[in-house]
Parts: structure tokens; sequence; C-alpha cells
């Protein structure tokens, strides 16, 4: 994949980042606030195709990268262990940061890109301004991971379990693409979204990274992959579930099919000015893509507080 194809943000940039070299896409004045907005799995950049322009419209600075294992970011050493646990994506996020000079942002996420949100919000508040998070608190750990949960809830977490064997992991490798439409349709069911929508997102997960980042993080949630021990102590901090501190907005589509917790379950986490908005029209789990104009209005409206 040319690092520099041009997608619906134009020229992608590219930037040497901690561990990594990062594909991402910017847009907006560069004096502006600065916002880091961060896709999930099984999607792309392309999820804030439709924000992203409101935003630089808006006077930010706008700042959209591939994570680890999707796009055209790559682990700058082959040695560098193929880790999707959650504190080294924090910690991938604060590097690109660092690497754009960027000392504090607004962070936006859904998925594991919120939960990469609520990551830095926690360890790092000096470097979120603010927040904006789908589906509010996902910070978890493997101790927690460990707990059988009910039935019902199991069966909506099929797939990590799939992915716990060699079976899961030769299949997702074997039917990318497959596996990916069936979880924007299961996840996001009133979604119609289109081929081309999809193809554009997909060409991501052909990073030769894309498999050993997804199975790692699902497979380190259950305890059965370990961490690094470079991360050790930041996810002891993450075990004992933090509270967020910096202002934030949290979001949920009243019809995301994906596993999630319930706004109420939630509000303790976050001590600074806080709302939360359930966005009403058949709105799933990729809320970013589904409707820009909540997803925009919620980084304008934080960025006040």
């Amino acid at each position: 994949m040319n690092p520099h194809a041009d997608s619906s943000f134009g020229a992608l940039k590219q930037v040497d980042a901690g561990l990594l070299s990062v594909g991402y896409a910017e847009a907006g004045p560069a004096d502006g606030p600065a916002v880091v907005l961060l896709h999930g799995w099984p999607y792309d950049i392309h999820s804030y195709a439709g924000v992203t322009p409101s935003l630089a419209a808006a006077g930010f600075r706008v700042i959209v990268p591939y994570l680890r294992g999707y796009g055209t970011t790559r682990f700058l050493s082959e040695a560098t262990p193929r880790n999707g646990q959650q504190s080294a994506l924090g910690a991938d996020a604060v590097a690109l940061m660092d690497a754009l000079g960027i000392g504090d942002a607004i962070i936006g996420g859904f998925d594991w890109g919120a939960r990469t949100a609520n990551v830095v919000a926690a360890l790092w508040p000096g470097r979120c301004r603010a927040m904006v998070s789908v589906s509010g608190y996902l910070i978890g750990n493997q101790q927690a991971g460990r707990a059988p949960l009910v039935p019902a809830a199991e069966l909506s977490w099929w797939y990590q379990f799939y992915f716990a064997t060699e079976r899961g992991r030769a299949g997702y490798d074997s039917y990318r693409r497959e596996f990916a439409r069936l979880i924007w349709h299961t996840a996001s069911p009133q979604w119609e979204f289109s081929d081309a929508d999809f193809d554009r997102s997909a060409a991501s997960f052909d990073n030769a990274d894309h498999v050993s980042i997804v199975i790692h993080n699902y497979r380190w949630r259950l305890g059965l992959a370990d961490g690094e021990e470079q991360y050790d102590d930041l996810e002891r901090q993450l075990a004992t579930s933090p509270v967020i501190t910096v202002p934030a907005i949290t979001l949920e589509g009243d019809a995301n099919g994906a596993p999630h917790p319930e706004p109420a379950a939630y509000r303790e986490k976050f001590a600074g000015k806080y709302e939360h908005r359930t966005i009403t029209g058949g709105i799933g789990h990729n809320l970013p893509q589904e409707t820009p104009q909540a997803f925009t209005q919620a980084v304008i409206d934080v960025a006040s507080y």
C-alpha cells in the first residue's frame, strides 16, 4: 500500500512516532486546537470521513491516524512484538502527539479508539484536553476479563472465543473482509452502508500486522496472551479502573448491536464536566460514520467545557 495513497481525505501523511511509522490524515489549520480521532475494529480512519471536514471548517487541527496493524501504519522494527494490549495503543497515541508537536488534544474515539482515548485520559490527563467517547468507559483488565458473564452476554462475544483458537486466527486471516462485513452488519443492524464504503475501509486490513494485532488484543483480554513488561505499570494503574477527570461527552447509538455497557454503569467514572447523549434514529456501533453530525457537535461542544 502506498503510504501517500489518496483517500477521501486526500493525500495521507506518514510520521515516525515511538515504535511506529504512523499513517494519518490531517485537516484544518496547523495552529488550531488539536483533535485526535481514533478508529475501532474492524474499521479504519474513514469512520471519520464525514467528521473531519466539518471540524476543520470549525477551526480545529484534525489528526486521524491508522492504529497499529491498520492501513499504512508500520512497525519500525521487525523485532517489536505485535502487541494489541490497551496500554500499548494508548502509548502509541501519546507518541504520535509528541511527534507532531501536539501538547494536548481533544481525543475522540469509538470501539478500540474509545478505549484508547479512555486510557490516555486516565494515564496522561495533561495530554487530553477533553474527550468524546462512544460507549463511555471501556478500560478493562485481564482479571476482569477472566470472569464469566451470563450466557446471553457471552454469546455476543463469540468472536473473542473464536480468536482464542488457532482455527480462529487462520479463519480471520483467510476471511478478513467477510469477517469485517459480518461485524459491520451485526454491530450496526440498521446502517445501510454501501459496498464502496466497506471496500474503502477493508483495504486497511491488508496490513501485514493486522491479524497479529487483532488476535493478540482479544487473547490478551482473556488472559490467554501476555503483554509486554514495559507496559506492566500502566496496566496496574488501569486495573484499578481509574476515574477520568478531564471534561467528557459520552455517546451511544440507540441501535448498537455490539457489546457495550449501559450509560448508568459508567457515570461514576467521569469526575469532570460530563454529559451523556444517546443518539436516536437507528444508530449503531460505528457512530461517527453513521451520524457524523452528532459526533462533530460533541467535539465542538466539549471544546468549550
